[in-house]
């Protein structure tokens, strides 16, 4: 389960933010119906103010958006793309390696520190590059 994320819940590989997404109409003094895509049928459109960040419109600005494929739980498959650095934490009868590892649909500021036995087993493709 530690490779799955749920859409919504806080976790350090959850989005913070998805979108954008166009505003149909207001609701209330602060609620607002989003039209959203179909791959999020299972997510109510109606959403309160303080969810919502602010889009500013920039005529150079493209979007380069890769949607995530959710699945019907509204989870989706996080996969890491690359081991960005290592570092050891010696304690006083050993000593634990550990490797910085970049997932997809993340920035390498957002890099999490992993086990390095853990991700040799489940992910050996990363470590196959000479040098690793």
């Amino acid at each position: 389960m530690k490779g799955v994320m749920r859409f919504g819940v806080r976790g350090k590989l959850s989005p913070r933010f998805v979108g954008p997404f166009e505003v149909l109409d207001r609701i209330g003094e602060v609620a607002y119906r989003l039209a959203l895509p179909p791959s999020l049928v299972g997510v109510h459109n109606v959403f309160h103010v303080s969810m919502l960040r602010k889009y500013i419109p920039d005529p150079s600005h493209v979007i380069d958006h890769a949607p995530l494929q959710f699945k019907e739980d509204l989870t989706y498959e996080e996969h890491p793309i690359r081991i960005a650095d290592r570092k050891e934490q010696v304690l006083r009868r050993r000593v634990i390696h550990y490797v910085k590892v970049q997932w997809s649909n993340h920035s390498e500021r957002e890099a999490t520190w992993e086990l390095e036995d853990e991700m040799r087993q489940k992910y050996p493709q990363l470590f196959e590059t000479p040098g690793l």
